[in-house]
């Protein structure tokens, strides 16, 4: 049996981020986009991992940029010291643009009135706004729309030529549907860099590809790509392909202790509802993790956990506190280790394994570990 380090002192559930493996992520990932710049994502609190730490690491391990979603993200970076290029990208109507513009935070641009609006910010500070230009390709959701390019280019034109913006990125997304779907994707993105060009913006950066597309597509890579769940260990793909097949590792471990035990009859039903009941006599193992830390309810019954050398099945429904693991007839005792997820090469289940098990992926797996869960960092010095 193995006990957390510290037991009387440490807490009963914790999420160990390792930075080193984040750095070698990225170090690993660098070098096979090479010569193209890696951007590493640390949006949505790198993926729950922290954005700061991780941003720390990322950049230790090469990256040039940093990425995040919104304003607020890109702020905390800033404030941590941290003056690496950064790129946020989705905006609320209603946002404040300056204290970004006055931060050197570069945003992107997705449609005719924000770029009105980041101009009129920029001269409110007396800055030039860095921007990217987002040209929706086929994903349908945030960028210029392809009849709308021309306008939005020439308007950049004017805006760049009269000291309000510079426009220091074009970029777009792949929808990683298909080999086709990307090679479409792929197209309407060069023709729109030919609209740029041809209208006399010269950006320094232009970029396509997330970690799928940088891996898979590698004429997306030109001259940054945007790594984002690579950087934490996780396959992009969805199709059985593991991180050490990749050459990267899971930089997160979510783990707790057994807060108690209870050895059980046949017919004995087990957590809200008895959806589940002991074919046969066997022990419980109560884990002091549920729904109000991330962990998804619909693995009910589905999930596997690390505990005593072995991989055991959660029985009965999660709950918002806890969950039961039926642990058969091992050797389980108040205090022991248990691994929701880690690195699969130590043979506890990965981050995909609890997304299959939910019927979602890997990425809302970690993204989704609450506040309630402690972060420890290792690594990373």
């Amino acid at each position: 049996m193995s006990t957390l380090p510290d037991a009387a002192a440490s807490p009963f559930r914790e999420a160990v981020v390792d930075l080193d493996a984040v750095r070698d992520n990225i170090r690993t990932l660098a070098a096979t986009v090479a010569p193209a710049r890696t951007m590493a994502v640390v949006k949505a609190n790198a993926y729950g991992h922290g954005a700061v730490p991780v941003a720390r690491a990322a950049l230790a391990g090469g990256a040039d940029w940093l990425g995040v979603a919104d304003i607020f993200e890109a702020l905390e970076v800033r404030g941590a010291g941290i003056d690496a290029p950064l790129l946020a990208w989705l905006h609320d109507p209603g946002a404040d643009f300056a204290p970004a513009i006055d931060r050197d935070i570069d945003l992107g641009v997705s449609s005719f009135d924000q770029l009105e609006v980041i101009a009129a910010a920029a001269a409110s500070v007396d800055r030039v706004a860095a921007v990217h230009l987002k040209l929706d390709t086929g994903l349908s959701r945030s960028g210029v729309a392809p009849e709308a390019w021309g306008r939005a280019v020439a308007r950049a034109v004017e805006l760049e030529r009269d000291g309000r913006i510079r426009v220091r990125g074009v970029f777009s997304h792949l929808a990683n549907t298909s080999s086709d779907e990307d090679a479409r994707q792929l197209e309407a993105f060069e023709r729109g860099l030919e609209q740029v060009a041809s209208a006399g913006l010269d950006p320094e950066v232009r970029h396509l590809a997330s970690t799928a597309g940088a891996l898979r597509v590698p004429a997306a890579r030109f001259d940054l790509v945007r790594i984002g769940i690579g950087a934490y260990g996780i396959p992009p793909f969805g199709d059985g392909t593991t991180a050490a097949d990749l050459g990267l590792r899971p930089a997160m471990t979510l783990r707790g202790r057994v807060a108690a035990t209870r050895r059980i009859e046949a017919g004995t039903g087990v957590s809200y509802g008895h959806t589940w009941r002991a074919e046969r006599p066997t022990t419980l193992a109560l884990v002091p993790l549920g729904y109000a830390d991330g962990i998804p309810r619909q693995a009910s019954g589905r999930a596997e956990v690390w505990i005593a050398g072995a991989r055991r099945p959660v029985v009965g429904r999660i709950a918002m506190d806890q969950f039961v693991v039926d642990v058969g007839d091992a050797r389980v005792e108040t205090g022991d280790e248990v691994v929701l997820f880690g690195d699969p090469e130590t043979g506890a289940p990965s981050a995909d394994d609890w997304g299959d098990a939910a019927g979602t992926i890997g990425y809302e797996i970690v993204t989704r570990i609450g506040a309630r869960v402690p972060r420890r960092y290792v690594g990373g010095e």
